[in-house]
């Protein structure tokens, strides 16, 4: 079975005639940009966060303010990382990713905002410059006395549990990641707004849209007048303002899209 029959396998008659529809707006309102959350990586093996089944609902993260109160947390923190970060690197884009690089290569699809810490995109061949990650990245190191970022593969960790320091002022580093509790980038989220703002069609994908203020950018979108085309397998409370909802699998749904756009 070739790709485009396995893909029309997965994909009701109801979800195909809802994405052909949004493929003929995509055509007409090029280049659109796309809004990515844990949803698109699930089909990686990365679990979500708030599905029914997502982590957050079977543990309580630590907040931001407990990482820079408590020695402990931060040793946690870094045990955490480095039992879990050789598993991340061996991570690989899937179907979904890829489709929205074949968008972007065939100037359909601009920019890629993502709740996303995974680098999935840039992997799978997004220019990192189109990728705006509003929930930082695992793939960095960042000192919060003096700001710098550090490649993660570069940035040396001492034996053990002992809590690295920034080799540049000895300040706190952690993973360059949004804890709960953290703001974002004022840059990144100041950028992903203004792209919203100017935006003629979202494509939201994967995202639960209910972490904030992340979420607040496909609702800034639809206010300014874009369509949003929402893909996700369950309810949103952007789903009211949607001009396309489809409950379908990322990789599906895009590869579907893309096939339609450019074969």
């Amino acid at each position: 079975m070739d790709q485009d029959t396995t893909t029309r396998a997965v994909l009701t008659a109801e979800q195909r005639e809802t994405l052909e529809a949004l493929a003929g707006e995509i055509r007409v309102r090029r280049p659109v940009v796309a809004f990515t959350g844990a949803g698109i990586s699930t089909e990686s093996g990365i679990p979500d966060y708030r599905g029914t089944n997502g982590l957050w609902t079977r543990t309580t993260p630590p907040t931001f303010r407990d990482f820079l109160r408590d020695p402990e947390v931060r040793v946690a923190h870094w045990r955490r990382r480095r039992e879990r970060y050789p598993a991340m690197l061996r991570v690989e884009p899937n179907a979904g990713h890829l489709a929205l690089v074949r968008l972007q290569r065939a100037g359909l699809l601009s920019t890629i905002i993502t709740q996303n810490i995974d680098g999935l995109h840039q992997r799978a061949g997004s220019d990192p410059e189109s990728v705006i990650e509003l929930h930082g990245s695992v793939h960095q190191i960042r000192c919060l006395d003096c700001r710098r970022l550090f490649p993660a593969a570069e940035f040396p960790l001492p034996e053990g549990d002992a809590v690295p320091a920034c080799p540049v002022c000895g300040g706190i580093v952690k993973e360059a990641t949004i804890a709960f509790g953290e703001s974002l980038v004022p840059d990144d989220l100041r950028r992903a707004l203004e792209i919203a703002r100017g935006s003629e069609l979202m494509l939201v994908i994967g995202s639960s849209l209910r972490v904030n203020p992340a979420a607040k950018v496909p609702l800034v979108a639809a206010q300014r007048g874009a369509a949003l085309a929402i893909i996700n397998h369950e309810p949103t409370p952007l789903d009211p303002l949607a001009t396309f909802r489809v409950r379908a699998s990322a990789g599906a749904a895009l590869t579907y899209i893309a096939d339609l756009l450019i074969g």
